[in-house]
């Protein structure tokens, strides 16, 4: 199995939109966060920029002390690129999902050029798996618009 990474983050008063739930831009600071820190796991952050959040689905609403916990996991290795899959869930009801989604990371030089840096990844469990083919599908659809 994959190393995970897992982060916690209480919910305050001041994370709230005007509806009184848990405003995104938050949680896709906090989300990024934790992408980011899997992705050290395997790559020196000086050399490491995001290249793209591929998705943020939120599933269901979050208030004021709610904990969410934060679980990522690199799960796919191109030759230059990185995706970490975070999967965020509520402490109180870890069975429902609040969001999910998959960042990609690159390894850079000091010049900020992609360099290769011979990681393989490789999936043991079904979801790894099929995680894995999921960010490989999000990847060429990211490469055919540019």
């Amino acid at each position: 199995m994959l190393p995970e990474t897992i982060s916690q983050r209480l919910v305050k008063s001041e994370d709230l939109n005007h509806h009184k739930t848990f405003y995104a831009g938050h949680c896709a600071d906090w989300f990024l966060e934790s992408s980011y820190i899997a992705a050290t796991k395997y790559l020196d952050p000086e050399h490491m920029v995001c290249l793209k959040i591929h998705g943020m689905e939120f599933l269901m609403p979050v208030y004021a002390g709610d904990i969410l916990a934060f679980r990522s996991k690199v799960i796919q290795a191109g030759k230059s690129t990185i995706t970490v899959f975070t999967k965020v869930i509520c402490a109180r009801t870890p069975e429902k999902i609040f969001c999910d989604g998959f960042v990609t990371f690159v390894h850079v030089d000091d010049n900020t050029k992609p360099q290769p840096h011979g990681i393989v990844i490789v999936p043991e469990t079904e979801e790894e798996i099929a995680r894995n083919e999921e960010a490989k599908r999000l990847i060429l659809i990211s490469k055919s618009k540019s």
